[in-house]
């Protein structure tokens, strides 16, 4: 897939996530019948505040990882509300069974449809299909959860996808390549050691901030 791409960098960190999705929001600059959308939890805050700059409408997409049964901390997997990946070689190489995986995916997606229900209020999805979409995180360390959101949106068939984050390496780019159409970081430390050195403040977002955050745009 061809992709246009855009980095910018930003000197140093941010404050907290509302200062990062100022920058953020700075370095896209205008944008006609965007749609920016965050990945919850901790893309949330940093996404209304680009939708507050924007004049954008604002959703949320929730990204779950399928840990391996007995060991969490490994991904076998991760799912949206669309899409499923699953790490192939690790499943084999674990020799995960197909009905422990089938389990896993079932608890996580009722686990989706709870939380998207709860963040959502019950309100609808903002429509996507054909229009500019701006994907935004945080940051990116490897870039899976971001990758899984990315090839939903395309799925849905949105007509310009932006990958944004305030932070990640300096290949950030290079992982999004064949998904986005465009991708925007303002700041790429070297080395990049993880996201959270990049803020002052990087508390863990509550689920009751996510619908604090989308209600306030």
């Amino acid at each position: 897939m061809a992709a246009g791409f855009l980095r910018r960098r930003h000197s140093h960190g941010f404050a907290d996530r509302d200062d990062a999705g100022m920058v953020l929001a700075q370095a896209l600059g205008p944008r006609t019948d965007a749609v920016v959308i965050g990945l919850a939890r901790g893309g949330v805050p940093v996404a209304a505040r680009v939708a507050r700059e924007l004049g954008a409408a604002l959703d949320v997409m929730l990204v779950r990882k399928l840990g391996v049964p007995g060991q969490p901390e490994l991904a076998l997997g991760a799912i949206t509300a669309g899409v499923m990946v699953f790490n192939e070689p690790l499943i084999a190489d674990l020799e995960v069974a197909e009905e422990d995986i089938d389990v896993i995916v079932e608890r996580e997606q009722r686990e989706l449809a709870r939380r998207e229900q709860a963040y959502r209020q019950g309100g609808p999805a903002v429509e996507i299909a054909g229009r500019t979409v701006i994907l935004v995180d945080d940051g990116v360390a490897t870039g899976a959860s971001m990758r899984v959101a990315a090839l939903t949106l395309r799925d849905v068939g949105v007509g310009h996808l932006v990958i944004a984050v305030p932070t990640g390496p300096a290949w950030v780019t290079e992982l999004f390549a064949d998904v986005a159409d465009e991708v925007v970081c303002v700041h790429n430390p070297r080395p990049f050691i993880a996201v959270g050195l990049s803020y002052a403040d990087f508390d863990q977002v509550t689920d009751d901030a996510v619908v604090a955050a989308l209600n306030d745009v």
